[in-house]
C-alpha cells in the first residue's frame, strides 16, 4: 500500500511544462472543479430547475387566481348580505312606522270608544236622574193628592150633615143605575 501512496505523491512532483498531471494547488483546483460542477449542473440541471421554477410559478399563479376568485366570491356575498341588510332595515322601518300607525289608530279607537262609553254613561245618568225626578214628582203628587183628598174628605165630613149625605148618596146611586141601563 505504501507504493500506491508513494506513486500519488510522486505525481504531485511532476514538472508542469507540457505534461499531464494532477494539480496539487488546492485553491486553483477547487475553482476549476467548482466551475466544472457548476457548468455541468447548469447544463444538465437547467431543465429540471426550469421545470421546478415553472411548477412553483404555476402553483403561485393558481393560488393567486384562487385567492382572487375567493375574494370576488366574498365581495359578492358581502354585497348580497348588505342588500339583505338594507331590505331588512327597510322592512323594519316599515314595521316600525306601521306599528306606530297601528298604535295611533288603536289609541284613537280607544279614545273614541271611551268617549262613546262616557257619553252612554252620561245618557244613562241623565235617564236615571229623569226617572228618579219623575218618580219623586209622582210621589209628591200622590202625597199632595192624598193630602188634598183627606183635606176634602175632612171638609166634606165636617160640612155635610146626614140629610145632605143621604141626598148625595141617592144621586150617585141614580147616576150609577142610569149608567147600568145604558150599558145593558
Amino acid at each position: 500500500m505504501k507504493n500506491v501512496t508513494d506513486s500519488f505523491l510522486s505525481l504531485g512532483h511532476w514538472p508542469s511544462a507540457g505534461s499531464f498531471g494532477f494539480n496539487t494547488d488546492i485553491l486553483a483546483t477547487n475553482l476549476i472543479n467548482l466551475s466544472v460542477v457548476l457548468g455541468v449542473l447548469i447544463f444538465f440541471g437547467k431543465g429540471v430547475l426550469s421545470d421546478l421554477l415553472d411548477n412553483r410559478k404555476q402553483r403561485i399563479l393558481n393560488t393567486i387566481r384562487n385567492s382572487e376568485e375567493l375574494r370576488e366570491g366574498a365581495i359578492d356575498q358581502l354585497e348580497k348580505a348588505r342588500a339583505r341588510l338594507r331590505k331588512v332595515e327597510i322592512e323594519a322601518d316599515q314595521f316600525r312606522v306601521n306599528g306606530y300607525s297601528e298604535i295611533e289608530r288603536e289609541k284613537l279607537n280607544l279614545i273614541d270608544s271611551t268617549y262613546k262609553t262616557l257619553e252612554q254613561l252620561e245618557n244613562y245618568k241623565n235617564e236615571t236622574i229623569n226617572f228618579e225626578q219623575q218618580k219623586a214628582s209622582n210621589q209628591v203628587r200622590q202625597r199632595v193628592f192624598q193630602q188634598a183628598l183627606q183635606g176634602a174628605l175632612g171638609t166634606l165630613n165636617s160640612c155635610l150633615n146626614s140629610e145632605l149625605h143621604l141626598r148625595t148618596i141617592s144621586a150617585n146611586i141614580g147616576i150609577l143605575g142610569a149608567m147600568k141601563e145604558i150599558t145593558d
